[in-house]
């Protein structure tokens, strides 16, 4: 008979996959799994199924590092952050911590290779999480305009790849505000760019880059004057 996973633990696989699955796909915290158990009678006490997520969590390291290492190999990333709010120990209360994204995905360029997502946590947003994931890496690096990834710009090393959906983000907010000429020209503007991305999603660079230069790239310099305001 093979042995369970956690040393000197009763607890079945089945069981801690079905509080990992409960807690971070279905986000039931533990407590609420501790009581819907006590419904069918069984006791699941909040501490020991704490200690056995995070000895699940040791267990998975080496996928998780394996992850790592494949999304990071990729020659183009996709980096983002969102704020989420962490249980500060002792007051009961909540702070903002950071999530953050690495994905490399090249399926929409041809690519046949697997994609992958990797996910980091930090307690604050300073540049130096990022700065240090990515220390390693070279290629293309596609984010927002977030002042922490510039300095990986500096050495040549990492390349930026502007994100037109956070800068149509801007042009949207001033138009909601303000509407003029100029930015409803803009949206429409990125509107057809969008169109061109969408016809040739899938395609060789070759022919993406063809397409872009007959079409994209005499929209973009037929409103210079606009984006230069």
């Amino acid at each position: 008979m093979p042995g369970l996973p956690i040393e000197r633990s009763i607890a079945h696989p089945s069981l801690l996959a079905d509080i990992l699955v409960s807690k971070y796909a279905d986000h039931a915290p533990l407590y609420r799994q501790s009581e819907i158990a006590a419904r069918d009678g069984v006791a699941l006490d909040r501490a020991s199924m704490g200690r056995w997520v995070g000895q699940c969590e040791e267990l998975c390291r080496p996928l998780t590092e394996a992850l790592r290492r494949y999304t990071m190999a990729g020659k183009k990333l996709h980096a983002d952050d969102t704020p989420i709010p962490v249980l500060a120990p002792g007051n009961k209360k909540t702070r903002t911590g950071r999530l953050w994204v690495y994905v490399r995905d090249d399926r929409r360029s041809g690519s046949n290779e697997p994609a992958a997502v990797w996910f980091d946590y930090s307690s604050d947003r300073k540049g130096i999480h990022p700065q240090t994931r990515l220390a390693g890496f070279e290629g293309i690096l596609q984010a927002d305009g977030y002042d922490g990834v510039n300095e990986l710009y500096a050495s040549g090393r990492v390349r930026q790849a502007a994100c037109w959906d956070h800068a149509r983000r801007r042009y949207y907010e001033v138009h909601a505000s303000t509407p003029t000429d100029d930015t409803q020209e803009l949206l429409d503007m990125l509107g057809e760019l969008y169109s061109i991305e969408a016809n040739i999603r899938g395609k060789p660079a070759t022919e993406r880059l063809r397409v872009r230069q007959e079409k994209s790239k005499p929209l973009l310099i037929g409103k210079r004057s606009i984006f230069n305001v």
